[in-house]
């Protein structure tokens, strides 16, 4: 029988495994750009860790593996900001990347101060895209960071959350 994998809030400890998985996972960004200087392949641990004491971080384990992550913080406007959503190459296309997103808005819903979710990806990344849009993203901006990388800036709304009465 095979193990199933779990959602957790990120401890403290589990940073250096983070980096590590961020720093596989982002290769194939690199690669599509042609810039292996992006910002999740040059963070450090401490500056890892400091994301993490400063918003949601989530991790989804296979037995004691980290095989994928998501990290989220609210700014002063009510914008929950979604970012390095991040799965093992191996457990890719199963939906995980689906659950972690969904798990990290739900870790945000019960705040009456957000407006608003919002991520970015690159204009390359067709499997990124074709996720967020699946989700209720839809693209409301883009910024021209490179001479190959556009960033697509994505949001939705959150869902409110009604409870009906049964008879």
């Amino acid at each position: 029988m095979g193990m199933s994998v779990t959602i957790s809030a990120a401890a403290e400890d589990d940073a250096e495994h983070i980096l590590k998985l961020q720093y596989l996972c982002y290769q194939t960004e690199a690669e599509l750009y042609g810039d292996y200087g992006i910002e999740p392949l040059t963070q450090t641990l401490a500056d890892l860790s400091d994301e993490i004491s400063q918003g949601h971080a989530l991790v989804a384990r296979l037995g004691d593996e980290v095989v994928a992550s998501v990290r989220g913080r609210v700014d002063a406007s009510g914008t929950a900001r979604i970012a390095k959503l991040i799965v093992h190459p191996r457990m890719q296309r199963h939906g995980l990347g689906g659950r972690l997103l969904d798990a990290i808005e739900a870790r945000f819903a019960g705040d009456p101060h957000i407006k608003r979710f919002q991520l970015f990806t690159g204009h390359r990344s067709e499997s990124n895209l074709r996720l967020y849009r699946s989700r209720g993203y839809v693209p409301v901006s883009s910024e021209q960071v490179g001479p190959r990388l556009t960033l697509v800036i994505l949001e939705k709304e959150p869902v409110p959350r009604a409870y009906a009465a049964s008879a």
